[in-house]
């Protein structure tokens, strides 16, 4: 769902979206939302941040349901005295997973704002590995790693980004396809936000070889692909690049710099 967002009003953003998702016309697997969806890229947290249990979370789970298809997208969500834009994976059953954005986006203040995640999130849903991730993660590769043992089919970004930088959307992308040999899906938003920030969107769809499946452009849309397994495990198998890869360690309790 590339769309543009109404700056801090999640009411409206919820039946936006809804009017999108009431578009999908065939039996549908997975629903991805731009990042905080529901407010626009905003730091502020405090006066916009809901429970796990508030309506944007309990939408979610409604449309899950009606769809039988896991919906996710980041909002933010306040947790234990912290905020933290958190990604939902929500299953038609209203049971979820959630991952808390690693990389903050220390140049707009995120750091000093919303906690940082600490383990990333790997789903497995109707016979895919799945690896959700948000934004800023995109410039990260070793946060976005794949394994060689169980690794995923799917590796998928939530977003907004800027279009005064959105070659490098593009490039990192596709280099994330490349080196990952995974599906790699960009969900972007369009549209100017309360910031006059503008948002190009350039959602996209690649393939294993970081060729373009889709290519959204800068309009508002709704769009369904099919994803096919055995291209995926067909090349793998031809080109299995992940078994030599370098093994590594993430330690995401080191101190962070600050901005």
């Amino acid at each position: 769902m590339q769309t543009s967002l109404h700056w801090h009003q999640p009411a409206a953003n919820r039946t936006s979206l809804e009017h999108y998702i009431d578009t999908i016309s065939i039996p549908t697997d997975l629903i991805v939302l731009p990042e905080m969806f529901a407010t626009g890229f905003t730091m502020e947290a405090a006066a916009l941040a809901e429970d796990m249990d508030g309506p944007t979370v309990q939408w979610m789970q409604r449309m899950a349901a009606a769809r039988n298809a896991v919906v996710t997208g980041s909002l933010i969500i306040r947790e234990n005295g912290q905020h933290y834009n958190r990604l939902l994976w929500v299953r038609p059953d209203g049971s979820m997973s959630y991952y808390d954005k690693r990389h903050r986006f220390g140049m707009a203040g995120e750091t000093h704002v919303y906690a940082a995640g600490q383990a990333r999130l790997l789903e497995e849903w109707r016979g895919w590995r799945i690896c959700p991730l948000v934004c800023y993660d995109l410039r990260f590769p070793v946060w976005s790693r794949n394994a060689s043992v169980a690794p995923y089919d799917l590796l998928l970004y939530v977003a907004n980004w800027p279009a005064a930088r959105r070659d490098a959307w593009m490039a990192l992308l596709r280099a994330r396809a490349i080196e990952n040999v995974a599906y790699t899906l960009g969900v972007n938003r369009v549209g100017t936000d309360g910031n006059n920030l503008e948002y190009a969107g350039d959602s996209a769809l690649l393939d294993m070889r970081g060729e373009y499946l889709v290519e959204v452009g800068n309009q508002e849309t709704s769009l369904t692909r099919t994803l096919r397994r055995s291209d995926l495990d067909a090349f793998r198998e031809q080109f299995p690049a992940l078994y030599d890869a370098d093994t590594f360690e993430v330690h995401p309790d080191e101190p962070e710099p600050q901005w």
